[in-house]
């Protein structure tokens, strides 16, 4: 086991991708951060558990208005360039909202527009960050490349919630917010000193051209649309995005004792991208499905009013299956989409999984307004354990074998 770790971290000898894995997981520990500091910038407004589902939503919808073009561009001109032009703008808007919340001139408006461009300039970073990757590293290391970049961004969930906490109980939410800021600034120069070979880029008739052609790659693979279908469970997620900090702030001892729990997920998270550099599944859509099915436990343990104790060890257990799921679902696109639409194809990906993420976040909170905040959990959990099933009820998934491959080299 040791031997075959050790192989896995070859990839790390590659310098472009030390630089991509550097700037990746700085980063998305100012994002696990801000998961926290604009909840509880919102509570320290007076907002209500509304008005923090619409902050919170606010940065997924444009998201998911950009990121079928952001496909595109990806495919069209440099994908590290259209990740470095996203890490700029979001230094603007994150220390712009950072900026407001410390001087206490922030309004619930103002934290959801430039959630809003975050969210935008995170649509274009995204399907360029799947395209980029096998570009940076050679077909045989995608696998150990993604776990290891797995690695990398669970360490930082673990520190991001952590953090946050503490910074929001000692200085303010704004100041965990100016942390994100900076981590972006951390990316982009990392980014700026990448280095990845020329691609040949194939002529482009239109971009509606384009964007159909990567359509037509996208519904064609059925094991593909699927999970993208599968995506209502991005909406119950919201449920534990929008619900979680308020049962935290009303019963759970508020902004540290919820950032441990995200922490706790982190850990699982770290727990399964460690498992999935070695991990090598026959058959790999059936092994994401199976850890789809764990995603929804942190809901039934929140709906049933558990101790923080075991709301963390769900959350444990659902960043394990997130990481191990993610990483061997984004390996297994790379290897088997054509490179020159991966990034049309991926964004597809992203669209269909975040489509509904905003709207779970801005509704839960008025459905727990309607029926309860215990309830709404219960609901979300129940159909969330519905969805699993149907994903794996899918013959293309349950049969679907990967080639097998040689190991990469030491």
């Amino acid at each position: 086991m040791s031997e075959r770790f050790g192989g896995s971290l070859q990839v790390l000898k590659r310098r472009d991708f030390r630089l991509f894995f550097l700037g990746q997981g700085v980063s998305v520990l100012g994002d696990r951060m801000v998961a926290v500091a604009l909840a509880f910038a919102v509570l320290e407004m007076g907002g209500s558990a509304s008005e923090v589902g619409l902050v919170l939503g606010a940065a997924w919808g444009p998201l998911v208005v950009t990121v079928l073009a952001g496909g595109v561009i990806a495919d069209r001109t440099s994908r590290r360039g259209v990740m470095l032009g996203a890490d700029l703008a979001r230094v603007v808007s994150q220390g712009g909202m950072a900026a407001l919340v410390i001087a206490g001139t922030a309004e619930v408006w103002m934290l959801a527009v430039l959630a809003g461009i975050t969210g935008a300039a995170t649509g274009f970073f995204s399907p360029a960050s799947t395209g980029l990757l096998p570009e940076v590293v050679p077909e045989e290391e995608l696998q150990p490349a993604n776990a290891l970049r797995s690695t990398a961004l669970s360490a930082s969930e673990i520190l991001g919630p952590l953090a946050a906490g503490v910074i929001v109980a000692a200085a303010g939410a704004g100041w965990a917010i100016g942390v994100d800021a900076a981590t972006y600034a951390v990316s982009a120069v990392s980014l700026a000193m990448l280095r990845p070979p020329a691609r040949v880029r194939p002529e482009s008739a239109s971009f509606l051209g384009d964007l159909r052609e990567g359509w037509t790659e996208f519904r064609s693979r059925r094991w593909v649309w699927a999970f993208v279908v599968y995506a209502v469970g991005n909406m119950l997620w919201g449920a534990w995005s929008a619900l979680g900090p308020i049962v935290a702030h009303r019963d759970l001892g508020g902004a540290a004792v919820w950032g441990s729990i995200l922490g706790a997920l982190g850990v699982g998270a770290l727990v399964g991208s460690a498992y999935a550099t070695r991990a090598r599944p026959r058959r790999p859509l059936l092994l994401v499905g199976l850890m789809e099915g764990l995603f929804g436990l942190p809901l039934a343990f929140l709906a049933a009013a558990a101790p923080a104790p075991l709301i963390a060890f769900a959350a444990f257990l659902t960043g394990f299956a997130l990481m191990v799921g993610n990483t061997v679902w984004q390996s297994t696109l790379q290897r088997h989409i054509p490179a020159a639409s991966l990034s049309r194809v991926s964004s597809y990906d992203w669209f269909g999984s975040y489509a509904l993420y905003p709207l779970g976040l801005a509704v839960w909170g008025s459905v727990a307004g309607a029926i309860g905040i215990h309830t709404a959990l219960w609901l979300a959990f129940g159909l969330f354990a519905v969805s699993a099933m149907a994903i794996l009820a899918v013959p293309d998934i349950r049969q679907f074998r990967e080639v097998e491959r040689a190991s990469p080299s030491a």
